[in-house]
């Protein structure tokens, strides 16, 4: 399967050092593929997590999992108060997760800013660390309509991080991999397969129970689970129940 969006390797640095990328993730599907993607392509993967005020810590809990089956160089988890904000039901416990399928429309899971804000953290450690190169597993397919998953985004952003830094200012011009964007849910199942990712070792609900265990009929589970389906590839997630 053709991979879009990726720089080939050592396009930004053609020496035999690795070069490095830092890799948004959550401890969710898409999120582990991407990094899959990144190490495929030969890069030294530096993970960053973010405990943001989400319902619950198991998708943290997978990042560590992911991160470490993956052999990932470095992995980080840096604290940031999302919660303070509320405006979503991911930090507002008073904001019920819709339960009864995927709507049209942007959903009230959607964290303000979220995406912007991880974004320019990574682009923060990427500059530290010497890298040119970033990854998120955005997806504009299966992405529940989410505005900050949008390839126009993805290049937006891209385009400020080439203006606001010291190395895209220089002529080092860094790059947002969306490795996943233009793929369905099936789709990213089999390159993830294909990759060898072990997708029990993820979380994607939005409301996981303390065992890391399913609600099975949130958004995202709903997604997820229609993604195994559709890749006719057995679906390890424990869930606490499904619904259609």
């Amino acid at each position: 399967m053709k991979r879009k969006g990726l720089t080939p390797l050592n396009a930004n640095n053609p020496s035999s050092t690795p070069p490095r990328a830092v890799i948004l993730l959550s401890g969710g599907l898409d999120s582990a593929t991407a990094l899959a993607v990144a190490r495929d392509s030969g890069f030294d993967c530096r993970c960053l997590s973010f405990n943001y005020g989400q319902r619950h810590g198991a998708e943290l809990e997978a990042a560590k999992r992911v991160a470490a089956a993956l052999g990932a160089r470095e992995h980080r988890i840096l604290e940031l108060p999302l919660r303070n904000f509320g405006g979503s039901a991911l930090t507002d416990d008073a904001i019920d997760v819709p339960t009864s399928g995927v709507a049209p429309g942007i959903p009230n899971t959607y964290v303000p800013a979220r995406n912007t804000i991880l974004l320019s953290l990574a682009l923060a450690w990427a500059e530290v660390l010497g890298s040119l190169d970033i990854f998120i597993g955005v997806n504009a397919v299966d992405y529940s309509g989410y505005p900050d998953c949008r390839p126009e985004y993805i290049a937006a952003f891209e385009a400020m991080a080439n203006l606001a830094t010291k190395s895209g200012v220089e002529g080092r011009r860094l790059k947002i991999h969306a490795p996943l964007i233009d793929l369905s849910k099936a789709e990213i199942v089999r390159l993830g397969q294909s990759l060898g990712v072990d997708y029990a070792l993820t979380v994607s609900c939005y409301q996981a129970d303390t065992e890391g265990r399913a609600c099975g009929v949130c958004d995202s589970c709903r997604l997820r689970r229609e993604g195994f389906l559709g890749a006719g590839v057995p679906d390890p997630t424990s869930y606490q129940r499904t619904e259609d």
